[in-house]
């Protein structure tokens, strides 16, 4: 009775602590870290009143020149068209406080066939429509994923992750932006609780719809795929559904413009030249100077890659629903956002919502496993509810700190200052997890 009484005054005191700093943060990005974006980019002669939902308009904009006008989404008027609207010029990538991110259409062409319907309305509409439902769908993902990790929690405990979830940083970049990325990771989420259910054509479905941002579950895929491929007979489904799918959408594109692959291909190598490195060279490397940085971030990548691989092929026939299953979806969804994301796209980072659930799941594994693995869990659990200490803390000050301090850079973005440090946490935490549970692994299916 005394446990229960306890476990309920947490919960109840859990929930409380979410609500306040979800208020925090939300009023932290909204009156202070958007407003001085703004004031930054106006200082470098850029619009700033076009920034809700900028990054769909690349989806909108192009959508509707392409049903309208049969204009090329990949062709440089595009993205010149894009950039007019979007900063009230044409960048320079040489230009000093222009952003980095030319604003080129970086998706496959089947993104805009997907998104036809809205084009027909007015961005004005169509963003928030859109907004509205990724919205929606990231508090869905959270059911999903608990679904998909079979973590059976209180409402109260569910309140708090949904809370923290939409609250945090890559949430409100995200949602604010319009981030197609949100709906890449309800799509992975949805797919993997299809498997659950045994509905393996519906799980390659959904699947193949996520390849709209192919960087985002490129790993998470080729696992599935090479899971499939173990029990064929029995999954074989997965891959049909996904083939079908795929096929359907890229054979539907090559209708519409038969060139669209090449355009593609040719402007995503573009990007990667002109947008931030990922993570681990933004963050392990970037000290090491051009040429040692390039070297030692390409050993860390294939270092990386090779684990994925491996991970991949000793859990293959993993059963659906198992630690080993899902710890390895984990591990590659986290590998993805350190070496295969920009170091920018913050808004990906959902995709680490799996990991940092199955982290807390298995928290008393790491306190009983030695000082060093409660060492890395309290340091992760600082890392991920700094943002919103932080955003508190900032706001309670707010009225003793002089504007000029209270706007620098080492103010303003204390909240934030932990996004790139999180997938490392998350990393050491969930290969320590594994380490630590590997011979209680279930076996395969």
């Amino acid at each position: 009775m005394a446990n229960s009484q306890n476990a309920a005054r947490r919960s109840t005191l859990a929930l409380s602590l979410a609500l306040l700093g979800a208020v925090s943060m939300l009023c932290y990005h909204q009156r202070f870290f958007l407003p001085r974006v703004a004031a930054v980019r106006t200082a470098a002669g850029l619009r700033s009143d076009f920034s809700f939902g900028n990054d769909f308009y690349q989806v909108w904009l192009s959508s509707r020149a392409l049903l309208e006008e049969r204009l090329d989404p990949y062709s440089p008027e595009m993205t010149r068209r894009i950039q007019v609207d979007l900063y009230g010029r044409p960048l320079d990538s040489g230009r000093a406080g222009d952003p980095l991110d030319l604003r080129a259409f970086p998706y496959p062409l089947y993104t805009d066939l997907l998104f036809w319907p809205l084009a027909a309305i007015s961005f004005a509409m169509a963003r928030l429509f859109v907004v509205g439902i990724l919205a929606a769908m990231t508090l869905g993902t959270v059911w999903l994923w608990l679904s998909a990790l079979e973590w059976k929690v209180d409402w109260k405990w569910i309140a708090v992750i949904s809370l923290l979830t939409i609250s945090s940083y890559p949430a409100l970049e995200g949602l604010f932006a319009g981030q197609i990325g949100l709906l890449v990771c309800f799509l992975l989420a949805a797919s993997i609780v299809a498997l659950h259910t045994q509905r393996f054509f519906f799980a390659g479905f959904v699947a193949a719809l996520t390849t709209i941002k192919p960087q985002v579950t490129t790993l998470a895929i080729l696992y599935l795929l090479v899971w499939a491929t173990a029990y064929w007979s029995v999954r074989k489904r997965f891959i049909i559904g996904f083939i079908a799918t795929l096929t359907l959408l890229v054979g539907s594109s090559l209708a519409v413009e038969p060139s669209w692959i090449e355009s593609w291909v040719r402007t995503v190598l573009a990007y990667r030249h002109y947008t931030q490195a990922p993570l681990v060279t933004e963050v392990v490397t970037s000290q090491l100077g051009p040429r040692l940085s390039g070297a030692v971030s390409l050993v860390l990548t294939g270092i990386s890659i090779i684990s994925a691989t491996v991970a991949i092929w000793i859990n293959r026939t993993a059963a659906i629903g198992s630690f080993a299953f899902s710890i390895t979806l984990s591990l590659l969804l986290v590998i993805t956002t350190i070496v295969l994301l920009p170091g920018q796209a913050v808004y990906d980072h959902l995709i680490l919502l799996p990991g940092v659930l199955l982290m807390a799941r298995n928290r008393d594994r790491l306190r009983a496993a030695g000082w060093i693995p409660q060492l890395l869990l309290a340091l992760a659990a600082l890392v991920l509810f700094w943002s919103w200490i932080a955003a508190c803390a900032l706001i309670t000050y707010r009225p003793f700190i002089s504007a000029s301090v209270f706007d620098s850079p080492a103010v303003l973005a204390l909240p934030i200052r932990t996004a790139a440090s999180l997938p490392f946490v998350l990393l050491a935490a969930l290969a320590w997890i594994w380490r630590t549970t590997s011979s209680q692994n279930p076996a395969p299916s």
